[in-house]
């Protein structure tokens, strides 16, 4: 205590010549000599003694000190479980884990994973997807550019976005990013002519389209001249298109079927619901430049159930949908006060908005105009009759062959020759 009060006044003495209070005990009892004033002052135990620092007071590391986040991140270092015995253990994670997880939580800052293996690099994407790092506004696009452009189709290679407009409102720079594309469906989005979307189409990006279905989308003629220019004039673009679906666009007229002559790839083709006014010779001039025949049962390729979502970014569509419907669940409230007006009726009954089903069901009652490419099945008869004659050859080869060893064997009776030699004659 002594030693305390000592510091103390050293401290906060004004005078650095100053040696401090001198202690005497008297009678069991403990007295200062105040050197300034020349007297003696008792001092009571009861006296609070003062401290530089506090008695809770611990050195303590800042790693130690991190918010409550960081320490629930040290925790995920170890795994725990139960034995059989009741018992908790736990046990570290490897070191390929931690550091997955480190670069998973920061994905947005890898530069580029050009030549990094595709093995490792599924098993970040998946690690980043199931930390919702690819839903974020804006690092969620740069990180899921740098796996688009280092692995293409494995990222996703189809994209289901039937009826789902609003996902691609919100995330279009997202869905621009996916490279090598075989198949996309964005049936019933009323997207328009001048949507974005589908003047991305027609970049050299989606080049690898292989199936395409605008089913519902609100387009005319001038949009099909714009998605078709770059085949027409540049022949790039959608030049490997082989199913394309543009049912239900009643703004579509044989002008705009003369733009889709430049598919000269195409397979099927689905033409239902459109704008015609001369079918009959639309289904000729279709027959005649591209090669496709009417059908007059509808195909599978037109049913939507082989189009869904495939590749590793498949569950962060799934995201992308869920916080889309997050969004709009007030809506949902919403609908339900005006549904609870409508039937007191104090509200008019407004019709409601046409689905996807209902345009279907009215396609299927107008008629379907669905093309296939027909298989040609006589070329089959010629090659029955070339596989038929070339028996025939090898039979009348084979008898000659014969014949000739014949007159081989009777000739080296007389002659000295041997096979070989006989063998280099017959090749004259």
């Amino acid at each position: 205590q002594s030693c305390s009060r000592g510091m103390s006044y050293c401290l906060h003495s004004e005078s650095h010549l100053d040696t401090g209070p001198i202690y005497v005990r008297e009678n069991g009892k403990l007295h200062v000599v105040n050197q300034g004033a020349g007297g003696v002052r008792d001092v009571t135990p009861n006296t609070r003694p003062f401290r530089l620092f506090s008695r809770s007071f611990s050195v303590e590391l800042c790693m130690n000190r991190e918010d409550d986040r960081a320490r629930r991140q040290r925790t995920d270092h170890f795994i725990f479980t139960y034995t059989k015995e009741g018992n908790l253990r736990y046990s570290a994670k490897s070191l390929f884990s931690l550091v997955l997880g480190y670069i998973s939580d920061n994905v947005d800052h890898i530069d580029s994973l050009i030549g990094f293996p595709e093995q490792i690099a599924e098993k970040l994407f998946s690690a980043a997807e199931a930390r919702q790092k690819f839903t974020e506004p804006v690092t969620g696009l740069r990180a899921l550019q740098k796996f688009t452009e280092a692995y293409g189709s494995l990222v996703l290679c189809s994209l289901c976005l039937r009826n789902r407009y609003l996902v691609i409102s919100e995330k279009l720079e997202e869905i621009k990013s996916f490279r090598e594309l075989t198949c996309l469906d964005l049936s019933c989005c009323k997207l328009g002519d001048e949507h974005e979307l589908l003047e991305h189409l027609t970049k050299e990006g989606l080049s690898s389209v292989k199936q395409l279905l605008l089913k519902d989308n609100s387009l005319s003629d001038a949009g099909l001249r714009k998605m078709t220019a770059p085949v027409r004039v540049l022949k790039k673009g959608l030049e490997n298109l082989l199913v394309l679906d543009l049912s239900c666009n009643p703004k579509i007229t044989d002008v705009g079927i003369g733009y889709l002559l430049s598919f000269k790839k195409l397979n099927c083709l689905d033409i239902s619901g459109t704008g015609l006014k001369d079918v009959d010779a639309v289904i000729k001039r279709i027959q005649m430049q591209i090669g496709l025949v009417h059908s007059k049962v509808p195909l599978k390729e037109f049913d939507h159930s082989n189009c869904k979502t495939e590749g590793w970014a498949e569950q962060t569509v799934l995201q992308w949908e869920q916080a889309v419907m997050e969004a709009i669940k007030p809506q949902d409230n919403l609908r339900s006060r005006t549904a609870a007006l409508r039937f007191y009726g104090k509200t008019p009954r407004m019709e409601e908005v046409v689905k996807c089903t209902l345009v279907e069901a009215e396609t299927k009652a107008s008629g379907n105009l669905q093309f296939y490419k027909e298989k040609v099945q006589h070329c089959h008869l010629p090659l029955k009759k070339e596989v038929a004659g070339s028996h025939e050859l090898k039979n009348n080869r084979k008898r000659a062959l014969a014949e000739q060893e014949r007159e081989r064997t009777s000739k080296q009776k007389h002659l000295c020759l041997t096979v070989e030699d006989w063998d280099l004659l017959n090749t004259y």
